[in-house]
């Protein structure tokens, strides 16, 4: 932090935010002891046991602006984005969701009403419910616009972790990169795109990371959904804490026209760009083809593919082969979209 001040940087996803949990937040908790899975983990949640399964919990703020953005708005993007997180734990059964909203003083109701259909039509798609909130008003210019918190619990038969690649694991991606924040930031800028309409990929992924758990039979190890920081971000992350280095593929990685037109429009890569409908599956080699198959028979997976693989070479970092030759992928350390989620 810089004199002393949270910056921009600090929520983007990256390295700056890291540490700014482990450093400030989690000091005094994560050293806690605790039976399960915590802040410690720096996971997309916590796991408890409870019998012979296990709860898993999460919570999450959004921001965004606009409110509205083609292919969404705040509310599908609030439920959407707490039951992904409970995915990527391998938690898909019995999701349960509270709602916390802080509204600015003269927020038109109608959008507001728009706001909640969205919320009831999302969690009809995830399988969950609402079940608990809270409502908050703050002065006309206090705040912009409203802010939604979601958290949520769920039951998994066993917690994926965001670290459990070993040498030989394969990487999947279960969509194109970067649509999201692009798709965003080109509305919030009305940038006109070359290649196509930029839609933003928001949508739960319970139904689909519940076929491909089955469909992996215990041989899904990993998972992260690739949001803030997008895809360079999460492979950073998994890396990491596996202590492994991970090789991806730049011609196996999906990616649409718009997204590339875009990324090159305002010079930001489309691999460090979040997504809110997309996951990275890490994946024994044994049942890579058979999850990949589950994935597309579902509609949301249907570009899913494989990208790359976990190796001994540079543990801890990301290579992106080109094809021509390789280099670092790095994680952005700074804030290239802000309130994108």
């Amino acid at each position: 932090m810089t004199d002393g001040r949270v910056e921009m940087r600090h929520g983007g996803g990256g390295r700056s935010m890291r540490k700014l949990i482990e450093e400030v937040f989690a000091r005094g908790f994560a050293d806690v002891p605790f039976d399960g899975i915590g802040l410690a983990a720096m996971d997309d949640g916590a796991a408890i046991r409870v019998g012979d399964r296990w709860l898993v919990l999460t919570t999450d703020s959004h921001v965004i602006h606009p409110v509205f953005f083609p292919g969404g708005d705040i509310g599908r993007l609030a439920v959407a984005g707490t039951c992904n997180d409970l995915a990527m734990m391998g938690a898909t059964e019995g999701i349960a969701l509270t709602c916390a909203m802080v509204i600015e003083e003269g927020f038109p109701l109608d959008k507001l009403e728009r706001i909640q259909r969205s919320m009831v039509e999302t969690c009809r798609e995830a399988g969950a419910m609402i079940v608990t909130g809270d409502t908050k008003v703050m002065g006309k210019g206090e705040l912009d616009g409203i802010i939604i918190n979601t958290s949520g619990i769920a039951f998994a038969g066993a917690p994926v972790r965001d670290s459990g690649l070993h040498l030989g694991d394969k990487l999947i991606v279960t969509g194109t990169m970067g649509d999201h924040g692009l798709a965003v930031m080109a509305a919030r800028h009305n940038l006109e795109i070359d290649g196509g309409t930029l839609v933003s990929d928001v949508a739960p992924l319970t139904n689909m990371i519940r076929a491909a758990l089955r469909a992996g039979n215990g041989g899904i190890v990993a998972m992260k959904d690739p949001t803030r920081g997008g895809l360079a971000s999460s492979l950073g992350e998994m890396a990491t804490k596996a202590n492994v280095g991970i090789v991806i593929h730049e011609r196996d990685i999906p990616v649409s026209a718009a997204a590339r037109a875009a990324g090159e429009l305002i010079g930001i890569d489309p691999l460090q760009v979040a997504n809110e409908g997309k996951a990275v599956i890490g994946v024994r080699a044994e049942v890579v083809d058979a999850v990949l198959a589950a994935l597309r028979e579902h509609p949301l997976g249907r570009d899913a593919a494989i990208v790359g693989e976990a190796v001994a070479e540079r543990p801890g970092s990301v290579i992106l082969d080109t094809g021509y030759g390789r280099r670092l992928l790095v994680e952005s350390d700074g804030e290239p979209l802000p309130r994108i989620c």
